[in-house]
């Protein structure tokens, strides 16, 4: 007969073994404590009631970090119909126990009764840990969840380059010039361009990007601005695009869409990834984007490290 499986919220105490369990089972996503609280219990929209732990004889077996929003998000407002799941493993030992399904099971049911009527995996803005579920890191959890109803919507990937000996090749110096010769320019944002950068990025990339774009440049114009570069497109006084880079982590980039396909983005990429190595950085990576995006990447010498499956389930 199979043991009892208690599931219960988070409580305090919990912090090391659930730590030590996340560890275990999210093995290419692990986290310490200091990342722990600070994204996630200390997170706007954490509720303990969201963090359920599954206990079989009185240990712990298993976890499921689950989001809903209590406060907005910028102009996104509270998405009252949105809820998010952003981690959850088992224990080894008790897989194939019944453990992953009650834990879904009592997630599904809390957002069902808060009237939340569609739940993905895993893209939750600001605090998501993984764009979803690596399919080569986590091939049964992707199983199981698939044989419990759920659908895959995207497939993001993740790349990394190694940015020794990188140069910026010459026909992308030649590209530079050509696109000079019309007016468009890429150089280091300066605190003039704030008034238009920022509705820019809103209007054509929304407010996951702008959160995104201030939390750089309130480094990038105080203190730690030696680990950020962030470049902006011009056509004369108009901005047409921008890039940015803090530390290892590139991105993300844009163009407007109606000045696409001139060389831009390739331009915003390679100078940007040029402005890093000077900097003493040796590698670059970012944690998503799609295939199309990716042959840009490429490129500049990316490669495809990780894929992830986003999830979508509804609630009827």
């Amino acid at each position: 007969m199979a043991e009892h499986v208690t599931i219960r919220p988070y409580r305090g105490a919990d912090e090391a073994a659930l730590l030590a369990l996340w560890n275990a089972t999210l093995i290419h996503d692990r986290i310490d404590a200091a990342r722990f609280r600070c994204q996630v219990l200390l997170d706007a929209n954490f509720d303990p009631a969201g963090l359920l732990l599954a206990e079989v004889g009185g240990r712990l077996a298993g976890f499921l970090l689950s989001i809903a929003r209590q406060v907005p998000q910028f102009r996104q407002g509270l998405e009252p119909e949105l809820a998010w799941i952003t981690a959850f493993g088992v224990d080894s030992q008790r897989r194939r126990q019944g453990v992953g399904r009650r834990l879904f099971d009592a997630a599904l049911e809390r957002f069902a009764g808060q009237g939340r009527r569609r739940v993905l995996i895993s893209p939750y803005t600001p605090n998501y840990f993984t764009p979803g579920v690596d399919v080569d890191a986590y091939p049964a959890a992707l199983a199981f969840l698939q044989g419990s109803g759920w659908q895959v919507i995207s497939q993001p990937i993740s790349m990394q380059a190694d940015l020794t000996g990188f140069q910026v090749p010459a026909e992308v110096a030649a590209l530079e010039a050509a696109l000079a010769q019309q007016g468009i320019v890429v150089r280091p944002v300066q605190a003039a361009d704030l008034p238009a950068l920022m509705p820019f990025i809103v209007q054509h990339f929304g407010w996951d990007w702008f959160r995104f774009a201030q939390d750089y440049l309130l480094q990038c114009f105080g203190p730690g601005s030696d680990e950020i570069c962030f470049l902006v497109a011009t056509r004369g006084q108009e901005i047409v695009g921008y890039c940015q880079q803090r530390r290892e982590r590139f991105g993300p980039f844009g163009v407007d869409p109606a000045q696409r396909g001139q060389g831009i983005g390739r331009l915003l990429l390679f100078r940007c990834l040029d402005a890093m190595l000077a900097k003493g950085f040796h590698c670059a990576w970012f944690l998503w984007t799609g295939s199309n995006a990716a042959r840009v990447y490429r490129q500049a010498g990316f490669r495809q490290v990780r894929q992830f499956a986003i999830l979508e389930r509804t609630i009827a």
